[in-house]
C-alpha cells in the first residue's frame, strides 16, 4: 500500500492507476476503522480494479462544542487494516494540507443539508460536502463507497454529485451491526458498559417499526408512535430526532404510505450522539 500525505502525491498515484486502465474505487474515512469501514473497502475491491482510501478527521464537519479534539485516532492501526484489505493508495493529510491558509470556498447542498442531522448540527453537512468534493477532485475515482448508516449523508452527496457533474458513481453499502444489533460506529468507543447496553434501544425501536410494517402497517404516524414507545422504555437515552422521510429528498413521507421510506433516529446515550436507520420495504441487512 502506498501511503502519502500530500495532495500532489495522491493525485499522481491515482492518475497513474486510471491511465493504466484501472477502474478506481474510493473509500473516504475519518479513521478509527471498524468492520463497517472494512466492508466498504471490500465492496470497492469487488467493483474496482484498484482501491484508494483516505483517513482524515475533518474539522469542518464538527461544531464548536463537538468532539473533534477527542475523536478516536489510531493511524498506525488504520494503516495495517487497510493494507490487509488490499488498499493500494492511502491519503493521510494534515489539516493544513487540506485547508491551506486563506481557504474560503465551501460546497453546500441547499435544501438537504438543513435536514435530519443538519438541523441539530448546523454546518455539519457543509463540512462533509466540502471535504468530499475536495477528495473527489484529488482522487477522481470512478466510484466512491459510503455506509447506509449515514443515510442523510449519502443522499446529500448524491445530490452534490448530480448538481456539480462529478463523474463518480456513489455506492451505498449496508449498515454493519454488532451481533446484538448496535450499528457499528467509531463513536461507540465512547460508551461505557451501561451506556453500551442502553444504546441498543435505537436498533430495537427500528426493529419494532420493521415488525409493524411487515404486519401491514403503512401509516407513518403509527410507525413513529411504535418506535417512540420503545425508545421511552430507556429514559436515560435522550432522543434528538425520529423521522420517517423520503430517502432522496429527506422530506416527511405522506402519513398514509411509508413504503420505501427512511426511518432515521438520532439520540444521545450519555454524552455520545448515535444515529441509526432502516429503509422500509427492503430486506434488512447487516
Amino acid at each position: 500500500m502506498k501511503t502519502v500525505t500530500t495532495i500532489a502525491e495522491m493525485r499522481a498515484a491515482c492518475l497513474a492507476a486510471r491511465q493504466g486502465g484501472k477502474r478506481l474505487g474510493f473509500v473516504p474515512t475519518m479513521g478509527a476503522l471498524h468492520e463497517g469501514h472494512l466492508s466498504l473497502v471490500r465492496a470497492a475491491r469487488e467493483r474496482s480494479d484498484a482501491v484508494a482510501a483516505s483517513v482524515f478527521v475533518n474539522p469542518a464537519q464538527f461544531g464548536p462544542n463537538e468532539d473533534f479534539a477527542k475523536y478516536p485516532r489510531d493511524l498506525e492501526r488504520d494503516k495495517k487494516l487497510l493494507a490487509s484489505e488490499g488498499v493500494e493508495f492511502l491519503l493521510t493529510p494534515s489539516v493544513d494540507e487540506m485547508y491551506p491558509k486563506g481557504a474560503a470556498t465551501i460546497v453546500y447542498v441547499e435544501g438537504l443539508s438543513e435536514k435530519l442531522c443538519g438541523r441539530s448540527r448546523p454546518g455539519h453537512f457543509r463540512g462533509v460536502t466540502t471535504i468530499v468534493a475536495k477528495l473527489f477532485n484529488i482522487v477522481a475515482p470512478d466510484a466512491a463507497f459510503f455506509g447506509q448508516k449515514d443515510a442523510a449523508q449519502v443522499a446529500i452527496i448524491r445530490k452534490m454529485v448530480r448538481d456539480l457533474n462529478f463523474p463518480v458513481e456513489i455506492v451505498a453499502c449496508p449498515t454493519v451491526r454488532e451481533p446484538d444489533g448496535l450499528a457499528m460506529s467509531s463513536r461507540n468507543a465512547y460508551l461505557n458498559a451501561a451506556e453500551r447496553k442502553q444504546a441498543l434501544v435505537l436498533s430495537r425501536a427500528l426493529r419494532e417499526v420493521e415488525k409493524k410494517f411487515a404486519a401491514g402497517e403503512r401509516g407513518a404516524g403509527e410507525l413513529m408512535s411504535a418506535a417512540k414507545t420503545v425508545l421511552a422504555r430507556e429514559p436515560s437515552v435522550t432522543l434528538d430526532y425520529l423521522e420517517i422521510v423520503n430517502p432522496e429528498t429527506l422530506d416527511p413521507v405522506p402519513n398514509e404510505d411509508a413504503r420505501g421510506a427512511l426511518v432515521a433516529v438520532a439520540a444521545f446515550v450519555g454524552g455520545t450522539r448515535l444515529i441509526d436507520n432502516v429503509v422500509l420495504g427492503g430486506k434488512r441487512k447487516g
